[in-house]
């Protein structure tokens, strides 16, 4: 349940348009109450049609995330290594890889309470940290932090922490020891594989 939590709450994480003076927080909370409730009312989504939840991935997920620093923080060092090339195919494959994990636990959500805490801000500040905890019944809610950026193009998130622990710094230990033992290509392959397509 808790992986599951873990993969919704990362694919709800909203972005600040350019057009629009929103809160981080409040971007949070509109963006996770709109998925939800497309979850919570579209029976094909609940009985796990793949097509539906990839449409949903694609016009909610997708354009919240920055991919690109995503990857670079969850490559470390090896990005530095890495050709342009290169670090194209592995934000390609990282953005791959984060999205099938989203689109194939959308469907398993079971209607958690989700409470989006108020940011601590100043104006100016290009980075925000937007908390969140998800009460379930019974048991320790858990804590979900987005940790977001000022973009170009607006607040996007490039961290999700639950309870402690950082997705990208989760994926940094695997791919730091992929990158030592068979190179960027190595890795690139690897993710490729991970994913059911070819580098």
């Amino acid at each position: 349940m808790k992986r599951i939590l873990i993969a919704l709450m990362a694919s709800t994480a909203p972005v600040l348009t350019h057009s629009q003076e929103i809160a981080p927080d409040a971007l949070v909370r509109r963006v996770t109450d709109d998925v939800l409730t497309v979850v919570r009312n579209d029976k094909d989504i609940q009985a796990g049609n793949r097509e539906k939840i990839a449409a949903l991935v694609q016009a909610k997920i997708l354009p919240y995330f920055d991919f690109a620093r995503a990857t670079q923080l969850a490559v470390g060092r090896g990005w530095r290594q890495a050709t342009p090339q290169q670090r194209e195919a592995l934000t390609a494959q990282f953005r791959t890889l984060l999205v099938r994990t989203y689109s194939g636990t959308l469907a398993a959500y079971g209607g958690q309470a989700i409470d989006v805490l108020p940011v601590r801000m100043h104006a100016g500040d290009t980075e925000a940290t937007v908390r969140c905890k998800v009460r379930q019944s019974g048991q320790a809610p858990i804590t979900i932090d987005y940790e977001m950026e000022r973009a170009g193009d607006g607040w996007k998130v490039f961290d999700v922490i639950i309870d402690g622990m950082s997705l990208v710094q989760n994926y940094r230990t695997t791919f730091l020891q992929e990158i030592d033992n068979r190179g960027i290509d190595g890795l690139i392959r690897r993710l490729a594989a991970k994913n059911g397509g070819a580098a």
